[in-house]
């Protein structure tokens, strides 16, 4: 087959031979599990139990509202302890809403299993998709979008090829290799029900070619039947291969369209992780409760893979590892290009834990002091997005966040490759992440503006309808009461005699009101007419006769 190569990309030292050298590791069941509702890309799950209430192991206790979201299970069975907010995996080093489990000890299952479907390729998709949206799948390869969105492409897309990303490009990392050794025949049975579902033409399965012995258990267990669909594929260890959009190129040649999605060049990828938790879904009725996890670096006793329970502290997973080297002084999750760093190892393991990195000051030294840009355009030849990561950075730093959109903010995959090279040790990646953090939450008030905008015109518009209801209501009301005046003979008249009532009213108002003023002309209070009332003094009138 004919491989392609995409634009920059770095050579990294392989160090996976130290969490390789042993079996996965199935841990037991932890006495306090703490379970975050949110736990994948999209809107968080809220939680559908109560403090108090006893869980079956695979119970729902997330329930997701969204359509971009995933239901939450519980690992094992126990007693709802607390909901609260405790400390995720995530950059911020914030809190998020948890359901605290206190394990019973049992691991009862109770009626919460769902039917097995063994006769699955005789079900219809939608329900198959509704399965796995049951089981809270989502992508486990780090990023974990929910599965059950990949599953269902818009109308008139169609999917022909289905890619299995096997490559694990970042130094550390060996989860995926561990499970193509110890379970391709699961991976291989998501696979069919996966390409059942999509009714795709073939299927392209990505491993690296660091990973022979996973390459070996692949290829001796692929199944007659399927060897006409699937197409094992071994292909470079160039960071980042492992991202979508370079796996896509690498294999096809093909380029998903800046913005778009790989469903609109007809493909659908996803992890080897996701398939095998498809089998469990489908065939053997079990959500996603568990995930391996690579524990590995020079900070841990002894590095290898561990089958984890969601939930699980990071801190029982490090100790079944061996615990803790002398020395350690940072825990990261993930790889050592795209992990962050962890401040407190009782944070739990989430579906996209992928893995523990423990390293030591010795192992990561400092970066060099900070300098200018210098321009010398390495960034740029090291982009496997092929964008120009210094016009970025300007942009970033004068938060100038129009321009910098249009200079594909939003296609950076924050591989870090251009920081790793950058000789004036310039954090790039980290002026990505805050100009694109800034974008959302701009981009969220002014969705909020718009939507009280919304509400005010639509309030306005509302109180003027009603206004103008009320007004044809009373005209109509009038015109009624005069239709029904004049019907009954002479209206003109009935207001002519209405008139003069009034005016009768108005002339007693008059002379009651001249009355109380005693105002010439005007009877008073006791009737008589002031000429006709006793002078006390008319014998000193000057109008008396004599004196006249």
């Amino acid at each position: 087959m004919q491989l392609h190569r995409f634009h920059g990309g770095l050579k990294l030292a392989d160090a996976t031979d130290a969490s390789t050298r042993d079996p996965v590791l199935v841990m037991g069941v932890p006495s306090r599990l703490v379970i975050p509702m949110g736990q994948h890309i999209g809107e968080a799950a809220e939680p559908c139990v109560a403090v108090g209430d006893h869980v079956s192991k695979g119970q729902r206790i997330g329930q997701s509202k969204g359509y971009i979201a995933a239901h939450v299970h519980a690992p094992t069975s126990g007693e709802v302890v607390e909901i609260t907010d405790h400390a995720v995996p995530h950059p911020s080093g914030l809190s998020a809403p948890c359901v605290i489990l206190h394990s019973d000890g049992h691991d009862d299952w109770g009626d919460s299993r769902m039917e097995p479907w063994l006769d699955w390729d005789t079900r219809d998709p939608r329900r198959l998709r509704q399965r796995i949206r049951d089981a809270g799948i989502v992508g486990l390869g780090g990023a974990a979008f929910p599965t059950a969105v990949k599953m269902n492409p818009r109308a008139g897309q169609h999917i022909h090829t289905l890619i299995v990303n096997g490559a694990e490009c970042e130094p550390y990392i060996s989860a995926d290799d561990m499970l193509l050794r110890t379970a391709p025949d699961a991976v291989f049975e998501g696979i069919r029900i996966v390409a059942h579902l999509l009714n795709v033409e073939g299927v392209l399965f990505a491993v690296e070619d660091n990973m022979p012995e996973a390459m070996r258990a692949l290829t001796e267990t692929l199944p007659d039947e399927l060897r006409s669909l699937i197409r094992l594929v071994s292909v470079p260890s160039i960071y980042p291969t492992g991202g979508e959009r370079q796996l896509i190129k690498v294999l096809t040649g093909q380029e998903v369209p800046s913005g778009g999605l790989p469903a609109d060049i007809g493909m659908v990828c996803n992890n080897p992780g996701t398939f095998k938790a498809i089998c469990d879904a489908v065939i053997q009725g079990r959500p996603l409760l568990s995930r391996i996890v690579t524990v590995t670096g020079p900070g841990v006793q002894h590095p290898r893979n561990v089958e984890a329970l969601l939930g699980t502290p990071f801190a029982d997973v490090i100790e079944a590892a061996g615990g803790y080297a002398e020395g350690v002084d940072r825990l990261i999750m993930g790889g050592p290009m795209m992990g962050f760093a962890v401040h407190d190892d009782a944070i739990p393991v989430i579906k996209g834990t992928n893995c523990l990195l423990a390293t030591r000051p010795q192992d990561t030294p400092p970066p060099g002091p900070l300098m200018p840009c210098i321009r010398c355009g390495e960034c740029a030849a090291a982009c496997p997005a092929q964008l120009l990561p210094q016009q970025l950075y300007w942009q970033a730093k004068a938060k100038d966040f129009d321009a910098i959109q249009d200079y594909g903010l939003f296609d950076c995959i924050e591989c870090g490759c251009c920081a790793h090279v950058c000789p004036s040790n310039i954090p790039l990646v980290q002026y990505y992440r805050y100009a694109k953090h800034e974008i959302w939450a701009r981009e969220k008030e002014r969705q909020k503006s718009d939507l009280a905008r919304e509400r005010y015109e639509f309030r306005q518009e509302r109180i003027e309808r009603e206004e103008k209801e009320k007004a044809e209501r009373m005209a109509k009301k009038r015109a009624a009461v005069k239709k029904k005046e004049g019907g009954e003979g002479g209206g003109d008249e009935k207001q002519a005699a209405i008139q003069a009532a009034l005016e009768r009213a108005r002339a007693k108002k008059a002379a009651r009101a001249a009355e109380k003023k005693g105002e010439p002309g005007c009877e008073g209070a006791s009737g008589e007419r002031p000429d006709e009332t006793s002078n006390t003094t008319s014998n000193t009138s000057p109008t008396d006769g004599d004196s006249r």
